[in-house]
């Protein structure tokens, strides 16, 4: 359980600040995607490369990353910050009481400079390394996606999720992963090195696939991992299987995700998938496997489907490896 120092009263006024936040910044990423629906003539585009030409950062990344900083020091000064265009890559997250602000201020760029919907801006509150408010604005699509520790979690703000509800949450499938949508990336780490990650992704995403393996209904790559876990979150995706992200990319999805009822745990698969322990994963982890929502079935809880679709999904999946920056 997340250990909250923070009073209701702050947090319901914390939670009201962030998803005006989120709203304000959504906007700013709106009008910076219609001003290039109008042409190349109205706008520039300033793309850099970072790592390389699949790992970008717009002027519209740098400059809705300084927007909110600079809103939240003006109203929260003694909040620490942590932004994907202005914080220096660590080790590890270092967990602190002290309220953190966790943000991606455009997570999807590479969909965004082709005006591809699914982008959107991450916003989250860590108290110790925990995710307790989550805030997803995908301005293209007027998906919002809210949600604050013992709160529930909401699209626009009034929808509960999971969307789903036939009356109640459905069960995971019974042949879980077969009835399944899952969603994964290709990655950043395009490597050519036999059997590196982009080689084990492939093999896993087939192992997924095919007949004689999981047999999902459908593959799914979205190029957000904020949007993926959103969207899981919301039942529209069974499983959300991804490794290489960041903090900032995901620590609002598990927020929103966690709050909404689905489980997270561990990309990389166990020695033993039947009796290893399934334990949340860490935000620093770099390795994520999510896990929708999941209403009791007449043979099992809802937690013991989620459970039973993670091992399944830990059966036909490679390993992964994703290090941390070295010091």
């Amino acid at each position: 359980m997340t250990t909250n120092p923070l009073t209701e009263k702050e947090l319901d006024d914390i939670y009201a600040f962030a998803i005006q936040l989120g709203k304000d910044a959504g906007k700013l990423l709106l009008e910076a995607a219609q001003l290039r629906f109008a042409g190349p003539q109205t706008t520039t585009l300033d793309v850099e490369e970072k790592e390389s030409s699949v790992d970008i950062v717009t002027k519209t990344d740098q400059e809705v990353e300084t927007f909110i900083k600079t809103s939240i020091e003006a109203k929260y000064p003694h909040h620490n910050f942590i932004g994907e265009e202005t914080t220096p890559l660590s080790p590890c997250l270092s967990p602190t009481p002290t309220p953190t602000w966790c943000i991606d201020p455009l997570d999807g760029t590479v969909n965004y400079t082709h005006l591809f919907p699914i982008f959107c801006v991450s916003i989250s509150l860590l108290v110790s390394g925990r995710p307790i408010i989550g805030v997803i604005n995908a301005p293209l699509l007027n998906q919002l996606f809210t949600s604050c520790l013992g709160r529930g979690a909401y699209l626009n703000e009034t929808t509960p999720l999971p969307l789903i509800r036939n009356p109640t949450i459905p069960p995971m499938p019974e042949n879980a992963p077969q009835g399944c949508i899952f969603a994964c990336e290709w990655g950043k780490d395009r490597r050519d090195v036999p059997d590196g990650n982009l080689y084990r992704k492939v093999e896993s995403f087939v192992n997924m696939a095919k007949e004689s393996g999981g047999m999902v209904q459908g593959v799914r790559s979205l190029g957000s991992a904020a949007m993926g876990l959103a969207y899981t979150a919301m039942g529209g995706v069974d499983v959300w299987w991804e490794g290489g992200c960041w903090e900032w990319d995901v620590a609002a999805g598990i927020a929103i995700l966690q709050e909404a009822g689905g489980l997270v745990t561990t990309a990389n698969p166990p020695e033993d998938p039947d009796t290893a322990e399934i334990e949340e994963v860490g935000l620093g982890s770099r390795l994520y496997l999510a896990i929708r929502p999941a209403g009791p079935s007449k043979t099992e809880s809802g937690r013991e489907g989620q459970e039973r679709t993670v091992r399944e999904v830990w059966r036909r999946v490679r390993e992964l490896d994703y290090s941390r920056p070295r010091v």
